[in-house]
């Protein structure tokens, strides 16, 4: 089973043991951040440095002029990771026999909200989330397809991995983030997810809403989970707080939103891309879901790009919805954390690959060789060794 681990440039730029570390875990290939959210990052071997904050989000390499003169653009690195970090990470690592396949953080940005305040996911209480571009508005849109084309094709990869390619809502793991004082379930993040910027008032509208009827609607269905009441969770929670047709309306609006992006993404990357270029999303498979695995229905999803990464932090069990497709020679990769420190458990994970495949998974994904202590990486050589 083809195993990759993810890295950040900064884990290998200026550690010429990096490369080789890396490789010496068994893996085949690195899923090498290209275009990255903002976040403060241990480097717990580096010779230079032990700690890296990336300020805010931004792409890992040079730009080229498709964004000349254009108000949304990416967001150069600062000293974390200076000219063209990505290139010179993916060339030591191909060096040490490794394939590298590009990291490409999308539909999540805090400094494009705090700049473009227009651009980011208002809540029916009218606050914004600056961190969350709103996926319906067609300059988001041109943006987020152009990023993926650009930072998904970088020099010397074979292959891509496209994060936050979806609706993004309140989750975000923000620094100091204090949202977690009241428990929103399933339905709850749903209808903290609903979008009513001008684009999405419009959207609704399309489906037959009065966007400011729904929004009350949305708000008077928060109300009991605000004072106490239990969130019953999935899809029939959402119906019973907003009610069965409210909920499908909302649902049709941001469903085909979201399909038609990742549709015109993965076709301008693939227009991009040589051939035998691999595309993979990181996908939930439940199409309401939100967050760096925006939810996806399978069927679609496989029918567009080559496969998927999921996140089987909480098990397994988001891997057989896309398995049940059979769709022969489609990648079905199982994201596992490998950092005991952040959750991880890579001492099971021999065990857990094993689940992962009666499930269907077809890969194998580890968050995250850079972030990992010693004795981490040490339980994934034996961990991989015993596949």
């Amino acid at each position: 089973m083809k195993a990759s681990t993810f890295v950040y440039p900064w884990d290998v730029n200026g550690d010429p043991e990096a490369a080789g570390r890396i490789a010496a875990l068994g893996v085949r290939q690195v899923t090498l951040a290209a275009a990255y959210h903002s976040t403060r990052a241990l480097t717990p071997r580096h010779p230079r440095h032990r700690i890296v904050t990336a300020e805010h989000a931004a792409v890992l390499y040079p730009t080229d002029d498709r964004w000349e003169g254009r108000e949304l653009r990416p967001y150069a690195a600062g000293d974390w990771a200076p000219g063209d970090a990505f290139g010179e990470a993916a060339a030591a690592l191909v060096d040490a026999g490794l394939e590298v396949h590009t990291w490409v953080v999308l539909a999540h940005n805090s400094r494009l909200g705090a700049e473009h305040p227009g651009t980011s996911v208002v809540n029916a209480y009218g606050d914004r989330y600056p961190w969350a571009p709103c996926i319906a508005q067609p300059a988001t849109r041109a943006y987020l397809v152009d990023l993926a084309a650009e930072a998904a094709v970088r020099p010397g990869a074979r292959g891509t991995e496209l994060e936050s390619l979806g609706w993004y809502g309140l989750q975000h793991l923000h620094a100091h983030d204090k949202t977690g004082g009241v428990g929103l379930g399933d339905a709850g993040m749903y209808l903290m997810a609903l979008c009513f910027c001008p684009t999405c008032r419009e959207g609704y509208g399309s489906q037959g809403l009065d966007a400011d009827e729904l929004a009350a609607a949305v708000r008077g269905a928060l109300e009991p989970l605000w004072q106490g009441a239990p969130d019953d969770g999935e899809w029939a929670g959402v119906e019973k707080l907003l009610g069965a047709a409210k909920a499908a309306a909302t649902r049709a609006w941001r469903d085909e939103t979201a399909r038609t992006l990742q549709e015109t993404a993965v076709a301008a990357v693939r227009a991009a891309a040589p051939d035998d270029f691999q595309v993979l999303l990181h996908a939930d498979p439940v199409t309401y879901h939100v967050g760096a695995n925006p939810g996806v229905d399978p069927a679609h999803i496989l029918s567009v790009a080559d496969g998927v990464v999921v996140p089987c932090a909480g098990g397994p069990g988001l891997l057989a919805p896309f398995a049940e497709q059979g769709r022969e020679g489609a990648v079905i990769a199982a994201n596992f954390g490998v950092v005991s420190g952040m959750g991880g458990s890579p001492g099971t994970l021999a065990a857990d690959v094993a689940r992962a495949r009666e499930l269907g998974a077809t890969e194998l994904r580890l968050y995250h060789a850079g972030l990992a202590s010693d004795g981490d990486l040490e339980a994934v050589r034996a961990g991989l060794a015993g596949l």
